[in-house]
């Protein structure tokens, strides 16, 4: 009972190296954050990325906060 428990050294999780994607047009770029000319849309509590192109094609729909499903 008086013994010490000893645990094990657990390696560090590896990082998955994911890429952003365009939600619209499956457009990717290489990192995990979005380039600054990406629009962020929040449609059902879940985050949505648009690139550059289809941020200028759909802008008022996005202003008008629009689902990307009804575009």
């Amino acid at each position: 009972m008086d013994e010490e428990t000893h645990h094990r050294m657990q390696q560090p999780a590896q990082r998955d190296t994911t890429v952003m994607t365009c939600a619209q047009c499956g457009t990717s770029v290489g990192s995990e954050t979005a380039p600054p000319t990406w629009v962020c849309s929040v449609e059902n509590g879940r985050h949505r990325y648009f690139c550059e192109k289809c941020s200028r094609t759909h802008i008022r729909a996005i202003e008008s906060r629009l689902d990307s499903a009804w575009w």
